[in-house]
């Protein structure tokens, strides 16, 4: 982004104009989640997401911008700025989940009691199966199908989360919308 274009893109955004909001957010998204995702732990990435503190970032700093004033006199000055706040919603995300974080003690394999034996489907309950199966995939947008290939092998939400580097909450509510979207499906089925 040259200069030209940064300064008129503030002064929109000083004007609070949403497209210029939303190109700020853009350009910068990026590097704004790669600074949060260096500093997650296995153990914090549980609790939050990248994508959580950086949607922090910009509620507050939307919010704030044409109240404040703020001016920036060049890309490093507001790339700068944005990388410090980051850190401190950063920080204030780990001060919040701190006493859980201290609470909380991983499962050990051994104390897990042994799952109970199942039977073998029948044909006609793997056919059913391999059908919705089916049906979700074609449903599932490409960038969630591996969320849906985990929980199909019976991974954990955590497992998912800490394997996706997505928020537990993102992937309970992706798998959630992948619901209710066979549920209109088999709906309209229904009607017809």
């Amino acid at each position: 982004m040259n200069t030209p274009s940064l300064d008129s893109l503030l002064e929109n955004l000083a004007r609070g104009e949403s497209q210029a909001a939303e190109r700020v957010f853009r350009d910068y998204e990026p590097f704004l989640r790669a600074l949060v995702r260096r500093r997650l732990t296995p153990m914090l990435r549980v609790k939050f997401d990248s994508m959580d503190v950086v949607q922090s970032v910009w509620a507050d700093l939307l919010e704030r911008y044409h109240e404040a004033g703020w001016r920036f006199t060049d890309q490093e000055h507001l790339r700068a700025f944005l990388a410090r706040v980051t850190y401190n919603h950063f920080v204030n995300q780990c001060r919040r989940h701190a006493p859980a974080l201290e609470h909380e003690e991983p499962l050990v394999e051994d104390e897990l009691p042994a799952p109970p034996v199942a039977r073998q489907p029948r044909p006609s309950q793997v056919a059913q199966a391999d059908e919705l199966w089916s049906t979700l995939m074609s449903l599932c947008p490409p960038a969630h199908r591996e969320i849906l290939e985990l929980k199909g092998q019976g991974v954990p939400l955590g497992e998912i989360a800490a394997r996706t580097g997505l928020h537990e909450s993102s992937v309970r509510r992706i798998l959630y919308e992948l619901a209710q979207r066979l549920a209109a499906v088999r709906a309209r089925s229904a009607a017809r």
